[in-house]
């Protein structure tokens, strides 16, 4: 899947061949939000997840793996809650339960303290590390993550300016420093430092007298911060991907791009050859760009 502004290229490989598609980008987005700062970067986060949603049902419809009926409607509302869920519970809710249990042991401290929140994102990235090393080792994931890793070859080399071609593609770097893997990373180490300032603030504010209630209540607050949090993840995503090279700009990257090592596998031919036709599709035929591609059906 590769997009370019309102429309993406989708290139599959079937049994006997590979089909490429231009499809229009679905978007909620009024012009305003998507330009504004601070603003913009969790509903466009939302947005992604919708449009990749859409292309994995797409995928599976061409396969011949459902019913060919888009996903649409409250079919596609539901998915969405389902996995909203499924993520606050894997990044919020249980690293927070299991940081009480260590509190109660004496390990981590009062949920109002600081040793609380670093012991809460400690174990947010072990949950993510280990939900994502546990998965890998699923044959159907693996073959995702190589065409995942095929994605980031194709666009490095399309931003080398040259004519883009397996050669190319294979030569490039797996890693790519605005991959949706480092923003995972950035919002973890973000989340630890909002924490860790305004939850103290909040129970200020606010103290009841059940301990339950109040760790009910801290979540709750840690749930409302997830919007503000990812923004200013985006942003530094953003921010970091423009700003010539140097030894701070890739310290920075570096833990992103070290567990990009996780959820990218090195490529075959097979797999650059669909990423590279999602890009040409991407592009159009009227691009100025050249890109090779091997024989396939434009649906």
């Amino acid at each position: 899947m590769m997009r370019n502004d309102a429309v993406y290229g989708l290139g599959a490989r079937l049994k006997d061949k590979i089909v490429g598609e231009r499809r229009a980008w679905s978007s909620f987005l009024s012009d305003k939000i998507r330009k504004t700062p601070f603003l913009r970067g969790f509903p466009i986060l939302v947005e992604t997840l919708v449009n990749g949603i859409k292309t994995l049902n797409r995928s599976a419809e061409l396969q011949g793996e459902d019913d060919g009926t888009p996903m649409e409607g409250w079919h596609l509302v539901c998915t969405l809650v389902v996995a909203a869920l499924f993520a606050i519970c894997l990044s919020v809710v249980i690293p927070h339960a299991l940081t009480w249990i260590l509190s109660l042991a004496g390990i981590a401290g009062d949920v109002s303290g600081l040793s609380f929140q670093i012991w809460d994102g400690l174990l947010k990235l072990v949950i993510l590390v280990a939900y994502i090393l546990a998965i890998g080792r699923v044959p159907e994931i693996r073959r995702v993550f190589q065409f995942h890793g095929a994605e980031h070859k194709t666009i490095h080399a399309f931003e080398t300016g040259l004519p883009v071609d397996t050669e190319l593609a294979q030569a490039q770097s797996r890693l790519h420093p605005r991959c949706g893997t480092t923003f995972l990373l950035f919002v973890v180490f973000f989340s630890v430092l909002c924490h860790a300032v305004l939850v103290p603030l909040f129970l200020l504010v606010w103290q009841p007298e059940s301990v339950f209630l109040k760790h009910a209540g801290t979540v709750f607050f840690k749930l409302l911060l997830i919007a503000p949090v990812a923004s200013l993840s985006y942003e530094l995503i953003r921010g970091t991907a423009r700003v010539k090279d140097c030894f701070w700009i890739r310290i920075l990257r570096a833990p992103g791009l070290f567990l990009q090592r996780l959820t990218t596998v090195e490529p075959e031919k097979e797999h650059l050859e669909v990423a590279i036709v999602a890009l040409k599709e991407s592009l159009g035929d009227d691009s100025r760009y050249k890109v090779v591609t091997v024989p396939y059906e434009r649906i």
